[in-house]
């Protein structure tokens, strides 16, 4: 599934334009992505959570010469699925 499919679905069930359900869509993504940026936790009942979680530096290897490589620490977003969604 990709956005425009999220959008269409929104589109079906609200009984509006794509238009107003493209916006709806993208206001709650932005709303996400900010949460996300000042590092925020987002929890959606009977989904999962999302969190910022920090990733610690280490050593990599390229697969293909065998040469290591730095892994720089930095931050990644996790998810935890909910109950509901594990037991589908």
């Amino acid at each position: 599934m990709i956005k425009a499919d999220i959008v269409n679905r929104v589109a079906e069930a609200a009984e509006v334009p794509r238009t107003k359900a493209a916006l709806a869509v993208d206001t709650i993504f932005d709303a996400m992505r900010e949460a996300l940026r000042n590092g925020k936790r987002i929890e959606l009942r009977g989904f999962g959570v999302f969190q910022v979680r920090d990733r610690k530096r280490g050593v990599g290897r390229n697969p293909k010469t065998g040469v290591e490589v730095a892994i720089t620490p930095g931050k990644t977003v996790r998810f935890k699925p909910g109950k509901e969604l594990k037991n589908l």
